[in-house]
């Protein structure tokens, strides 16, 4: 069968375009193989990253059909099976493109640099304790090593961090491959500073409270670490150690569930108050609320009473049996 490669091309700094290449392929080929093919039979100036064609070494990490993926991994038929429906079925296409939130060097091949630098904040190795065994390995038991399964399954692909909402508008923000390692290290019971990893990772552009929870970074992760999910326990860990004083981010999950296990649901009258305003405490973050709050008035949405919703008490007791799993 007949497909069409529809590649944006790009050299730095100038415009991208679109060019397009047909193939006679067979469903079972992979895209990799398919940009092989354009580029020694086509057109040898087409450049793109490849290494190991087997799904190992994350080199060929680009878009294709507008989501980020291993061209190795990906191949014709699965693709074709995404196509709309509107599109000429006789005619299919497969648009290709540089992955996200990096600038491209040339075609598909994009600067990565951002990318490491990000994970190196995370500081993604063991501390000292580790490094301070003098004869012998630092051994670990078959159950400390499988916490490390998961996250270890990272091949720094380039695929979430591509995807990211958080990185696109925030670019302090670490990712979330760093952000999954971090989690690694946090679990890894060679390091010996896991209390001043939470401290850092605490932070509100930068660390875990940056990221949106839009979970496109789980949706293309071809190694299945699910960044997302590894962000969620981070932001557990640190709601176990802080107070409510310690930042806005930890004050309002705290909020929602005392709220929620007080009413039922969230009485508006207070959340903001308590969190952005720290129960009365922070003079500025109160001010800061009074612009909203004239406009709630003034188009009469201030809600003045709170009713408790119904089943309170159901609500009440799954609050407090999660809690008490959660704290053993």
């Amino acid at each position: 069968m007949k497909v069409t490669f529809k590649i944006l091309r790009q050299n730095h700094n100038l415009d991208p375009y679109f060019q397009s290449y047909t193939l006679e392929v067979n469903q079972k080929n992979t895209i990799l193989e398919c940009l092989n093919r354009i580029k020694w039979e086509i057109d040898g100036s087409l450049t793109f990253r490849k290494n190991c064609r087997n799904t190992i070494c994350g080199s060929c990490g680009m878009k294709i059909n507008g989501r980020s993926a291993l061209a190795c991994k990906e191949n014709v038929g699965q693709e074709l099976s995404k196509i709309s429906p509107t599109q000429d079925e006789k005619n299919p296409q497969i648009i290709i493109s540089p992955l996200n939130n990096m600038p491209v060097i040339k075609d598909l091949v994009v600067n990565m640099n951002g990318f490491w630098n990000d994970l190196e904040k995370i500081e993604p190795y063991v501390s000292t304790k580790a490094r301070n065994i003098p004869e012998k390995e630092f051994l670990q038991s078959p159950e400390e090593r499988k916490l490390l399964e998961q996250t270890g399954n990272c091949i720094l692909c380039g695929a979430c961090y591509s995807e990211c909402n958080a990185k696109e508008v925030n670019d302090h923000f670490t990712g979330p491959h760093a952000l999954a390692k971090a989690y690694r290290m946090i679990d890894d019971s060679r390091d010996d500073y896991p209390a001043e990893r939470l401290t850092k990772y605490n932070d509100i552009e930068s660390g875990v409270w940056g990221c949106t929870r839009c979970y496109l970074c789980n949706e293309v992760c071809p190694m299945d670490v699910a960044p997302l999910d590894q962000i969620t326990k981070i932001k557990g860990k640190i709601l176990d150690r802080e107070s409510r004083n310690s930042s806005t981010p930890v004050r309002h999950r705290k909020v929602l569930v005392d709220l929620v296990k007080a009413g039922g649901w969230v009485d508006e009258r207070k959340f903001a108050v308590m969190v952005v305003g720290n129960y009365l405490r922070d003079l500025r973050g109160l001010l800061s609320l009074a612009p909203v709050g004239l406009k709630v008035l003034a188009a009469g949405k201030f809600p003045f009473s709170f009713e408790a919703s119904e089943g309170v008490e159901e609500v009440r007791s799954l609050i407090n049996s999660i809690q008490s799993v959660t704290q053993r």
